[in-house]
């Protein structure tokens, strides 16, 4: 009440200068509203003035201390300056590698090999940069962009001239056994899975084995063009790392210490693709991966009330593929050999092929 007393007062004051005014000059009784709005106007511009003035001083004070501040700072880095330098001198020593060495890591990185106006000093200060970021990330890269990156280093001419004289004498050796095909060799037959277990897991490890050498001499046959590309590199190290993965199941295989409907599965896969059967094959195969289970991803416990469905969901439905992750490498690369497979022994009947 007191803030609208005070607002009444100051407009009755101001209505009343007003009309005094306006009595000595015109001797009237009334004040017209544009008067009033025109005094109100000239009132305002006056305080939008004082106010501009008040930044305007404002600025040029920020605008002084900012000049003394940036004063400092040039006199704090002239004076460390000098101690920065010595320390860099001494950071370049410890990394000491020669230039050739230089250019032969940033272009394994897939880094341009020199700047615009950088010197020998900046571009070995820059492989270091790109080598500690790597280190720190080692841990979040895949195994894939890793066997990339060595395929991308063992491709030295140096390193291919000796593979090429290993595979002269290697391929001397086994010319009695890379001469057969792969699919003539012992058949791989289900019935054996009741009748001789035993022979069964020696079979199968023979034929991926030969069909994995197969695969990797298809790779080293290839045309140095070719092995240099980027589809070249992408599919030699999709080998390289199908043969990491299926080591696992090799030392399963050796051990016998394989689940029986795994080998089944697996048993099945080998038999339809030594008959060229690849569609079959792949049947086989999901039945592996992802299984026939109405919850594949191992949910056993699915509420308190009994379902139409119940007496399906068991464990041995589950699927074997998300069981661990050792188990999952090894399924996708029996798939990888399947393609292979049927890749380089194409069926008679176009039914039978895979998409």
């Amino acid at each position: 009440m007191n803030f609208l007393k005070a607002e009444i007062e100051n407009k009755r004051k101001f209505l009343e200068n007003i009309h005094s005014e306006e009595q000595e000059q015109k001797k009237k009784k009334y004040v017209r509203r544009s008067d009033v709005e025109k005094k109100r106007e000239q009132q305002y511009l006056a305080e939008q003035a004082e106010i501009e003035k008040k930044r305007e001083e404002r600025k040029r004070q920020k605008n002084k201390t900012l000049l003394l501040l940036a004063e400092q700072e040039k006199a704090e880095k002239s004076a460390s300056d000098s101690e920065g330098q010595k320390e860099e001198y001494d950071g370049s020593d410890t990394f000491n590698i020669s230039p050739e060495e230089v250019v032969r890591r940033l272009r394994a990185k897939g880094q341009p090999i020199r700047l615009f106006g950088e010197s020998d000093k900046d571009r070995k200060t820059r492989l270091r940069a790109l080598e500690l970021i790597e280190e720190r990330t080692e841990g979040q890269r895949n195994d894939f962009m890793r066997t990339l990156e060595e395929m991308d280093t063992n491709l030295d001419l140096e390193a291919l001239k000796k593979q090429q004289d290993e595979e002269e004498s290697r391929t001397s050796k086994k010319k009695k056994t890379t001469e057969d095909s792969v699919l003539d060799n012992t058949p791989i037959s289900i019935e054996l899975l009741e009748k001789d277990p035993d022979k069964l897991f020696v079979l199968i490890y023979t034929f991926l084995r030969r069909l994995i050498r197969e695969w990797e001499q298809e790779m080293n046959n290839r045309p140095d063009h070719v092995k240099r590309s980027v589809q070249g590199k992408l599919s030699a190290a999709t080998q390289k790392q199908t043969n990491e993965y299926m080591q696992p199941f090799f030392r399963t295989l050796k051990k016998k210490s394989i689940e029986p409907d795994v080998l089944a599965r697996v048993t099945e896969i080998t038999h339809y693709m030594q008959k060229r059967e690849y569609m079959n094959a792949n049947d086989a195969y999901l039945r592996l991966s992802i299984g026939n289970a109405p919850w594949p991803i191992g949910v056993t416990m699915v509420g308190i009330h009994e379902r139409s469905a119940r007496e399906k969901i068991f464990s041995a439905q589950v699927a074997h593929v998300l069981n661990d992750e050792t188990t999952r490498k090894w399924i996708q690369s029996i798939k990888r050999l399947m393609t292979f497979c049927q890749s380089k022994y194409p069926p008679e009947d176009n039914s039978q092929l895979m998409g």
